[in-house]
Formats: structure tokens, C-alpha cells, sequence
């Protein structure tokens, strides 16, 4: 019976691993296959290099804490660890069927403090500072996406463009003796300099999504004995790179509903400031979402562009009762060029779809930034800042999807097994 439950507890954690690598894989290297910097072949073995580099170093920390540290790793047998790994894959299929980018990592940590609860060996310390990172995590993201957005997101908006190649940026040059590699002639130094800079992220993202999610995947399985930490992060990632090889074809094509309508250098910032969070917390062995803290961003950074609309004392001035107020993050994002009458910058989606202007498309020159609180609000805001019925709905889900994982594992655990 024991071997039997092994093997599907092997099986559901490379279930698990599999779906992580399809999505992850898109949203990190989305814009650099979008901008055909890479191919989706190349992406994937990037992905898996810096999956596993990622988890092999500051990852092993969060598979450390969810197979001992929130509940006793005795406490992980065998049917114990196929029912937490059944909610962590659960909560997978609830972010694909609303379209919302729910957290596997508190989902996850969610069905062990079920386990917990039920058997009465919850660690209440480390769960009160894991529950307090969820909380200060976004908000960080928050605050720094709005400081960037309001201070230097126009700056960096001014001094960058991104084009989509015709062709890749890095080809084989075969007229010589000898196949050697070469830089796209039609590449300018501006494309190469920020083809790199977008490769350099997508990477980043990698390392961070190896290190927050392999635990997801394997922890039970190490908390109850099947596997060491070695073998956990090398079953982790191989099953995550086998998602980034196939599924994550899909996903490299629509690049992700998180940031398919954001501008690529929003895309960068947020991805940049979301994986840093999380390979912080990842290295202190706090598992976390890098989906939320992404997400919180992109609201910062929106709000922020758009408050260049007004100085900080007329921010601080209450608007009289029934005056609207601007709301929906990207659309604030993309307007400094529109308003000059330039090119503006291709959104992620454009690059993916090969929507995106190519190189002679580019302004020559960078159209002048006007001065905080001289901006035109209608402007900056005309997609509105902020959608309150689709933010109340993620965030709900935020709440709703580890709240049903810790009630429905507590009632298996107390109930059933």
C-alpha cells in the first residue's frame, strides 16, 4: 500500500512541477520570444538552467521549511503527503478556470497548515512570519512600483525602446569555412543593449520561479522521507522543464493574461521587482507568491504614472463627493509617447503576436517629459487606473484559494485519514 501511494505521490508531484513550468516558463521569457531574441526551444532550456539553478541554491530554504518547519516532517506520511500535494494541484486548476493568478505557494503552504491544525503540531511562530511576508510582500511591491511609476518610469520610457526582430537577435553565419555566431545586422546597438537587458530579466525570473516553486511540488515527499532535498529539487525541475518544453509552448505564444497588455518595459520593471522580492524571501525560506507580488506591482506602477497628473499637496487635497476617480493600471503606462505624437513602445501581447513595431518604426528622437502635475489626467488615464470589480475578484481569490485549502485539507486530516 505504501509503494502504491509513493508512486502517486510521485505522480502528483510531477503533475504539479509540470503545470508550474508551463506557466512560469511564458510569463518569464514571453517578451524576450516575443521580441525574437530567442526561440521557444532556447527559452525553455534557459528556463530549466536557471529553474534549477534557482532551486539547487536559495530554493532547498523553502523545501527545508514546508517539509519540517510548519509542522513536524513526522507528521508528512505517506497518505498525508498525497492529500497536501491533491490541494496544491487543486489550486492550479482553480487559477486556470478563473483566469486569475492564484498563489501555488500559499495554496500549498494552506493544505500543510490544514495537516497541522488537525493533528495539533502547527508551528504558530513561523507561521505568523510567513502570513505577515504574504501581507508586507505585495505591499513593498506596491510602494515600489508606484515610486518607480511617478519618478522614473517616464525617464526610462524616454531612453529605451524595444522592436520586434524579424529575425533572431543572436544567428549562425555560414558563408565562411566555419559556422560562427553573429549579431543581426539590422540590430542597432539600442536593440542590443536592450535585447540583453531582457534576457538578463527572463533569466532572473527563471532562478526566482525555481526557487519559490520547487518546494510546491516536492515537499511532502522530503517531509515524509521518499526523497532527500537533492532529490526533491532534481524530481522539481526535471518535471518543471518538461512543462516549459511542451505546454509552455502555448503559454510563450499568448505570454501570459498577467502581463500580455502591459507595455515590455512595464513588463521588465514588474518582473525585476517581483522576482527580487521573492528570491529575498525564498533565501530566508519563506515560501511566497511571485504571482501577488507581480500583480501588486503592476497596480503601483499604473498609479504612480498616473498620479504624475498632480503635485503631492493636490494629491493630498480630498476631491469633492461624486467626482470620479481614474482606475485601471496599463493603460497609464504606455501615454507619454502617445501624447507626443511618437511610437509608443510595443505592449508584451504586440511582441508575441508580431504586432509590434519594428525598428524603422522607432521615433528618432525622445519626446520631452513634462513636469509632475503638468501631465494631462484625461491622458494618463484614459483606460482608467484601476478596475475595482476585476481587482475586488482577484483578491477575493487571493484570500479564497489557501482559506479552501487550509479548511479542506483540516477536514480530510480530522475527518477522514
Amino acid at each position: 500500500m505504501v509503494s502504491v501511494l509513493l508512486i502517486i505521490g510521485l505522480f502528483v508531484a510531477a503533475f504539479v512541477g509540470f503545470n508550474i513550468g508551463g506557466s512560469s516558463t511564458g510569463v518569464a521569457f514571453g517578451p524576450a520570444v516575443g521580441s525574437r531574441l530567442v526561440r521557444k526551444f532556447t527559452a525553455a532550456v534557459l528556463f530549466s538552467a536557471f529553474a534549477f539553478l534557482g532551486a539547487w541554491t536559495v530554493g532547498r530554504n523553502v523545501i527545508v521549511t514546508m517539509s519540517e518547519g510548519i509542522v513536524p516532517a513526522t507528521q508528512f506520511t505517506p497518505v498525508a503527503g498525497v492529500g497536501v500535494l491533491f490541494f496544491t494541484g487543486l489550486s492550479l486548476l482553480v487559477s486556470n478556470l478563473y483566469g486569475v493568478p492564484a498563489s501555488t505557494s500559499m495554496t500549498a503552504v494552506g493544505a500543510i497548515v490544514g495537516l497541522g491544525l488537525a493533528t495539533d503540531s502547527l508551528n504558530a511562530a513561523l507561521m505568523f512570519t510567513i502570513v505577515s511576508a504574504w501581507i508586507v510582500a505585495p505591499l513593498i511591491g506596491l510602494a515600489i512600483g508606484a515610486v518607480i511609476g511617478r519618478y522614473l518610469y517616464p525617464q526610462l520610457e524616454a531612453r529605451m525602446s524595444f522592436t520586434r526582430l524579424q529575425r533572431q537577435l543572436i544567428q549562425i553565419d555560414r558563408t565562411g569555412g566555419l559556422p560562427r555566431l553573429r549579431f543581426n545586422e539590422n540590430a542597432s546597438l539600442r536593440d542590443i543593449v536592450g535585447s540583453a537587458l531582457v534576457l538578463a530579466i527572463a533569466c532572473y525570473m527563471g532562478f526566482s520561479a525555481g526557487a519559490s516553486n520547487a518546494a510546491n511540488a516536492v515537499a511532502p515527499l522530503v517531509g515524509n522521507g521518499a526523497l532527500d532535498v537533492d532529490q526533491g529539487v532534481l524530481l522539481a525541475v526535471a518535471a518543471i522543464s518538461l512543462g516549459g518544453f511542451t505546454i509552455a509552448r502555448r503559454t510563450l505564444a499568448t505570454v501570459g493574461d498577467g502581463i500580455t497588455d502591459l507595455p515590455i518595459l512595464a513588463a521588465l520593471i514588474v518582473s525585476t521587482v517581483g522576482a527580487t522580492i521573492i528570491t529575498i524571501l525564498s533565501f530566508y525560506g519563506i515560501p511566497a507568491s511571485l504571482a501577488v507580488s507581480t500583480t501588486c506591482c503592476i497596480i503601483g506602477l499604473g498609479w504612480g504614472r498616473a498620479s504624475r497628473a498632480a503635485t503631492l499637496a493636490e494629491l493630498a487635497t480630498p476631491k469633492p463627493a461624486g467626482e470620479p476617480r481614474p482606475n485601471h493600471p496599463t493603460g497609464a503606462l504606455a501615454t507619454q509617447a502617445k501624447e507626443e505624437g511618437a511610437a509608443a513602445g510595443p505592449t508584451v501581447g504586440e511582441l508575441a503576436t508580431g504586432e509590434g513595431p519594428g525598428p524603422d518604426e522607432q521615433p528618432d528622437e525622445a519626446p520631452p517629459i513634462p513636469e509632475i502635475g503638468e501631465e494631462d489626467m484625461e491622458e494618463l488615464t484614459a483606460e482608467a487606473l484601476f478596475d475595482p470589480a476585476a481587482t475586488t475578484r482577484i483578491v477575493a481569490l487571493w484570500i479564497l484559494t489557501p482559506s479552501l485549502s487550509v479548511a479542506g485539507s483540516y477536514l480530510l486530516f480530522a475527518f477522514l485519514l
